[in-house]
């Protein structure tokens, strides 16, 4: 289920993070790792755009589409084989963020679960009372998700990839497969509060299947800061874990 006022209540959570960071200086648990998944990701973009253009090619001329191309010579032909080969190289970089951004979940998920407790902590004025036992029990439930959502996700994209190859159609993968993003990223930063309250890894799916909005607004607009370039790498991970935490306070959960 789609709800747009959750939506839209998941793209106003980062204001409301952006607020809370300020007043609690929280500061030193955002720069630092988001300094480290910024280098990583940019390294990585560098290398994926680099040798997705001869993935291309060799797709291209494994197909012999070039060959057919060039048979015809229309130019209205070659425009929409262009566009299908920069679909194709943006459908690779999606498929790179997700591989990359579950990697980065899983080696963060220590500050991820610290930050969202904090955050909710802050919001209850209570404290959480701190066991390691618990805190590897939460890393490795988070593990168990992000492997979860990679291989449902992966499918996912696995289908996209091949529908990119389809002229017209192939035009709006890239809209389907950052939707899908946006979905399982906004899932994992939710499920961080899902963990404090021992929910099972069934209840988190059957409660984010029933809000899709929320998970699917807070990994927009965490999409959207990546869009600006080294500061919104830095900022966009740890922002997108409070204003989820922020939000979920505002459901009421059990």
């Amino acid at each position: 289920m789609f709800s747009f006022r959750e939506f839209l209540g998941a793209l106003q959570a980062y204001g409301k993070a952006h607020q809370f960071i300020i007043k609690h200086k929280l500061w030193k648990w955002i720069i630092i790792p988001g300094v480290i998944y910024c280098l990583l990701f940019i390294l990585g973009i560098i290398f994926v755009w680099s040798y997705s253009g001869d993935f291309v090619e060799f797709l291209f001329n494994l197909l012999p589409l070039k060959m057919w191309m060039a048979e015809l010579e229309n130019s209205w032909v070659n425009f929409i084989f262009l566009l299908l080969g920069f679909s194709v190289r943006i459908i690779l970089l999606l498929l790179y963020f997700s591989f990359f951004k579950y990697l980065f979940l899983i080696v963060g998920s220590p500050v991820f679960a610290y930050l969202s407790e904090k955050t909710e902590a802050i919001i209850q004025h209570k404290d959480f009372p701190f066991s390691w036992k618990q805190l590897l029990e939460d890393i490795a439930r988070g593990i168990r998700l992000s492997f979860r959502n990679l291989l449902y996700q992966s499918m996912y994209m696995a289908a996209i990839f091949l529908l990119a190859f389809i002229p017209v159609v192939g035009w709006i993968t890239p809209l389907v497969a950052l939707i899908i993003e946006c979905y399982y990223f906004g899932f994992s930063m939710m499920d961080y509060s899902f963990e404090r309250r021992r929910w099972s890894m069934r209840q988190s799916i059957v409660y984010i299947g029933q809000h899709r909005g929320m998970a699917i607004g807070n990994g927009l607009v965490f999409y959207i800061m990546m869009f600006v370039p080294i500061i919104g790498w830095i900022v966009a991970p740890c922002y997108a874990v409070i204003a989820a935490t922020i939000h979920l306070q505002q459901q009421r959960l059990p």
